[in-house]
């Protein structure tokens, strides 16, 4: 791009007009000021058209939604003049700070999953004098993949199972009610009272416990609704997107647990499908990353009947419960899954509707927002209330808990041998 003029010369060109009109008489030595200006204008021009600027970017790796990495932009350059550089980014990409005078550095955070492209760097150059300047763009455009936040879901999944883990450092969550007696312990509050073994109490004089092992090698397939439900925002993130994070703390969670892990995506048609398989989290991660909710409604029977004729395993529904009205044709669908399959639906809780149902109004309009927001809330409980009596678990939780809540759920289910 060809130099232009900066600010500056229109700011001493202003000074010079005002010179003239201030001191009569003078027009030629101001006539005479304004053409140095102008030669001065043009040389810098010159100078700055014919230096060579490259910007050298840091590679930018596959990075986590909402953890920032570090990014740089380093210039090189010859001749004399400020460089600024500016960082163009999508909506889904922030680069903090995003422009800066001589080298940027700043750090790179992906606000939404998928693949994205992170434009070249935008660079404006000015001359020695400042009084012309040059915009141009350095670099290749470059692919960003933001995937959900893997590490975190395998920290989750170890902090959720931590207290069954044996002397190897292994999770033991396969133990429970199950088919192959493995040993009999002191009794917990939380035990099922099939597990007592009277005899054993008698004989120590304190409760004892039997502890089976449950078979190893089930099948949990999840069941990612992309709907247009699934589009809503809760603070910065969809629905979908919460409900993408909770399903790789859920995957890492069976993976761990010996189970197999597979997932459908479906809206109104099925959008992504992964057979369970062995040490399956990964996969199933990357399988569904990028997916996107679509704009309408979704077909649950359709979804249902590809995972209904399976043999038996546990389905995990990651849903939105919260529209009564919307979430009818699911709730009427459920049989197909329950009457086979043991089921847990994982829906995400909204705070912010919770805090208006229960705040205090201060206005008639915070008073009719909060009629809303209760009646709404009572809406979901109906919902969930129905999905418990078509034989479903329900688990609800706020965004920040929703993965542990999911893990904790499954877990549930392997200690009463449901799954």
């Amino acid at each position: 791009m060809t130099a232009i003029p900066t600010r500056r010369v229109a700011l001493l060109l202003g000074v010079v007009a005002v010179l003239a009109v201030a001191l009569e008489g003078v027009w030629g030595l101001a006539a005479g000021l304004g053409a140095v200006v102008l030669g001065l204008t043009i040389a810098d021009a010159v100078a700055v058209a014919g230096r060579r600027i490259d910007v050298e970017r840091s590679a930018v790796p596959t990075v986590v939604r909402g953890v920032g990495v570090p990014f740089e932009a380093k210039i090189s350059a010859d001749g004399q003049g400020s460089i600024r550089l500016r960082q163009p980014v999508p909506p889904e990409l922030s680069v903090v700070p995003s422009d800066s005078v001589g080298d940027l550095e700043g750090e790179l955070v992906g606000s939404h999953r998928g693949v994205h492209v992170l434009p070249r760097t935008a660079i404006r150059a000015s001359g020695p004098l400042g009084l012309a300047s040059r915009d141009l763009y350095r670099g290749v455009p470059t692919q960003v993949v933001v995937m959900p936040d893997l590490p975190r879901a395998r920290r989750t999944a170890e902090a959720r199972a931590r207290g069954r883990m044996g002397e190897t450092g292994k999770i033991r969550s396969r133990l429970g009610i199950g088919t192959e007696f493995e040993s009999i312990r002191d009794y917990s509050p939380d035990d099922d009272v099939r597990l007592i073994n009277w005899t054993a109490t008698a004989r120590t004089a304190r409760p004892m416990s039997n502890q089976y092992r449950v078979d190893e090698n089930r099948d949990l397939v999840c069941l990612v609704d992309a709907g247009r439900l699934m589009a809503a925002p809760l603070g910065s993130a969809t629905r979908l997107d919460i409900a993408l994070d909770a399903l790789a703390a859920l995957a890492v969670a069976a993976e761990a647990a010996g189970d197999r892990v597979g997932v459908v995506a479906f809206g109104a048609t099925i959008l992504k499908y992964l057979a369970p398989r062995r040490r399956g989290a990964e996969a199933v991660v990357r399988a569904v990353f990028d997916l996107e909710p679509t704009e309408v409604d979704s077909d649950y029977e359709l979804a249902f009947g590809a995972v209904g004729s399976i043999k038996r395993a546990l389905i995990v529904l990651f849903t939105d419960l919260m529209d009564e009205a919307a979430s009818s044709s699911l709730i009427d669908a459920l049989p197909m899954l329950t009457s086979r399959h043991a089921v847990m639906a994982v829906s995400c809780a909204d705070a912010e509707l919770r805090s208006v149902a229960y705040g205090e109004p201060a206005r008639l309009e915070d008073a009719l927002r909060q009629a809303a927001a209760v009646d709404l809330l009572e809406s979901t409980e109906r919902s969930i209330e129905l999905a418990r009596r078509r034989g479903s678990s329900v688990v609800e939780a706020a965004p920040d808990g929703l993965g542990a809540a999911a893990v904790d759920g499954y877990l549930r289910l392997k200690r009463r041998a449901l799954v």
